[in-house]
């Protein structure tokens, strides 16, 4: 790293060079300078000059490049921008503090973008339109909190960076980026994804606990760890990053956790997966767009829901500043940079003078409209309050550069996740989680499938990477097809056929998506070749048995139970909005064996002839009896059939 000295912060309005600003510690500042370049994909991100030497790069990632993934959204153009950087300088913060402007930056014409009443009605339409009619578990929907700044934009962007190192606490990345044009500030809680040395970290945080006046207590925090919504919200946001680490890592990914993260004005709860892998980080960047914990789940169809709800484009909102720094020693086959690149939330941009403060909530089935409008408010007013647009709590305002004293040890801040109460609250999470996740993940050699081979069929979600890890596990050959890639030959190929999950409506006659499961059924079962069905084909396989489908009076998206599977108890994750269903008793469908509910007669799994399915996702962090629930039923499906 070159040396830049502080004083030169005081230059950088009147250079007009393109830098930026990143706090990852508590001690340092690192000031980046170099070239700007925009290009259209991730792949083009140039990690080499034209001598083929690995060089620095810090990119802002937009949401709109999810469209590389051949994902739906409102495209605005935001550009794929890259400071190319040229020097890298680490700086004492407290010196970094002193160098920069602290005078106030007026706002005016401040407020939300969608009213309170309006945002609420948002709510209830995505819960009753989208969750109600199966399109998936969870999604966050956006609104802004915009207004007018007349200042200068690259004082406003050192003021508020100043601000957010003074008056934040807990961030992950506190960061300005200032290029022409364009200006983001935040202070960002949620590392995405990193990678280094081989070694792929995503952090998963979910559940949002505004601090109330003076503080948060361990009694108020106790309540919130209680909440049945928030402790839900975070497992469902594991499941999908899960699904992103079993794409991009040979092991798969195991949890840590979970953990508390303390901020100045609200708490998180969170956990961290890591996984191995030696893929391109752009590559990683590229499977892991974007965080489930700002779109939803599944991925591919919260971008479709995002669009249909959200009225405007995203910008860089819910994409990622990623910082691929070169490895000093990186051998042949292996990536050439360490990624590092936190979620663009928490943060505001400014834009030809118009601050914009983008905020989401995360919705579920149980969702409070009302609850959702003020968890928006708390998030905005976590940025707004540390750059001085709303008034702060006095008890979380740090003391200035000017009352420093260097040579005094800095106080600890109080951690209520050392409180044991808090802590056992915490630790109590994991008890309904599976094993298999919490273990490491090294494939032991053989399994009881060994030399055998299966094509899983994904439905648009990718539960389907963690259930091709569990197959693994046992033994099985595994590989994925997209439902509108596989071809015929493949599916009369496969050893065994696992026909996938998905979202929507099994019963949409216009769904060419239904349209194909359907036949992938079908046409195994006319074959007579082994087939295991998971939820929605669940679902389609109990349609040709001659079973009702109908949807649940209230979605199961996320929720835990046990249930009887052909005379076992398992622990098993629902994501269903619809279901299978016989009349309560009832035992036999045809030629299948049927395993339903006693009281309500839905239909949890199902077997017969070289066929086996279940309604739950055996591969979910809820399905405590998922691995041994999966054997059972791939044992079943492989077995001979006999006259």
């Amino acid at each position: 790293m070159s040396g830049i000295a502080p004083s030169a912060l005081r230059e950088l309005p009147e250079r007009g060079i393109p830098f930026a600003l990143i706090a990852r510690d508590a001690q340092t500042v690192e000031l980046l300078v170099g070239d700007v370049v925009d290009v259209d994909l991730l792949a083009d991100i140039p990690l080499k000059d034209a001598a083929g030497s690995p060089r620095e790069v810090l990119a802002l990632v937009p949401y709109r490049q999810v469209r590389e993934r051949g994902f739906e959204c409102h495209d605005d153009g935001a550009p794929l921008r890259c400071l190319v950087v040229t020097e890298h300088s680490a700086l004492p913060r407290a010196e970094v503090l002193a160098q920069l402007p602290s005078a106030p930056i007026p706002l005016a014409e401040a407020g939300f973008d969608i009213a309170d009443e309006e945002y609420a009605d948002i709510v209830r339409r995505v819960i009753a339109d989208e969750i109600g009619r199966g399109e998936g578990a969870n999604f966050v929907i956006r609104r802004d909190f915009t207004a007018r700044v007349a200042s200068d934009p690259v004082v406003a962007a050192l003021t508020w960076f100043r601000a957010l190192l003074e008056h934040e606490r807990g961030a992950y990345w506190t960061f300005a980026i200032v290029t022409e044009g364009h200006i983001a500030v935040g202070a960002s809680p949620e590392a995405h994804v990193s990678a280094t040395g081989g070694v792929v970290t995503m952090n998963p945080i979910s559940g949002t606990f505004r601090h109330p006046a003076g503080g948060a207590t361990v009694e108020t925090l106790s309540a919130f760890l209680e909440s049945t919504k928030e402790t839900e919200e975070l497992f469902m946001v594991v499941d999908e990053e899960l699904k992103m680490m079993s794409a991009v890592c040979s092991d798969g990914g195991r949890i840590t956790g979970p953990h508390l993260k303390e901020m100045s004005r609200l708490t998180h709860t969170e956990y961290v997966l890591r996984g191995s892998s030696r893929l391109d980080p752009r590559d990683i960047l590229r499977e892991t767009m974007f965080a489930p914990t700002v779109t939803g789940s599944p991925m591919q169809n919260a971008c479709t829901v995002i669009s249909r709800n959200e009225r405007t484009p995203r910008g860089y909102y819910s994409g990622v500043a990623a910082l691929f720094t070169p490895r000093a020693e990186a051998a042949d086959g292996e990536p050439t940079h360490d990624l590092d690149a936190p979620i663009l939330i928490r943060t505001a941009y400014l834009e030809d003078g118009r601050l914009r403060v983008p905020v989401g909530a995360t919705l579920v089935r149980h969702s409070d409209p009302y609850g959702e409008v003020s968890e928006t408010h708390g998030k905005a007013a976590g940025v707004l309050g540390a750059i001085g647009a709303v008034p702060r709590d006095a008890a979380a305002v740090a003391p200035s550069a000017d009352a420093i004293d260097e040579d005094a040890p800095a106080p600890a801040p109080r951690r209520l996740a050392d409180d044991p109460g808090v802590a056992a609250l915490l630790n109590s999470r994991n008890a309904r989680l599976a094993s298999f996740w919490l273990n490491p993940q090294d494939a032991a050699p053989g399994g009881p499938f060994a030399g055998r081979r299966a094509l899983v069929v994904d439905a648009e979600d990718r539960f389907t990477t963690m259930l091709a890890h569990q197959l693994r596990h046992l033994g099985l050959e595994v590989r994925i097809a997209a439902w509108n890639e596989v071809s015929d030959a493949d599916l009369d190929d496969a050893e065994l056929l696992v026909s996938g999950p998905g979202p929507g409506d099994p019963r949409d006659p216009a769904s060419p998506r239904m349209r194909r499961m359907r036949e992938v059924v079908r046409r195994r079962r006319a074959a007579g070749a082994p087939l295991l069905a998971v939820c929605l084909s669940h679902q389609i396989l109990a349609d040709s048995l001659g079973i009702d489908l109908a949807p649940l009076e209230r979605p199961h998206q996320g929720l835990q139970h046990t249930v009887d599977v052909f005379g076992e108890p398992a622990s098993i994750g629902f994501y269903n909005t619809f279901t299978a269903r016989v009349a309560p008793g009832t035992t036999r469908a045809g030629e299948a064996e049927v395993s339903a509910d006693a009281a309500s007669g839905d239909v949890y799994a199902l077997r017969g002839p070289a066929f086996a399915s279940v309604q739950g996702h055996l591969e979910s962090i809820l399905s405590r009896d998922g691995m041994a629930t999966l054997e059972r039923l791939v044992a079943h499906a492989l077995s001979p059939v006999t006259a």
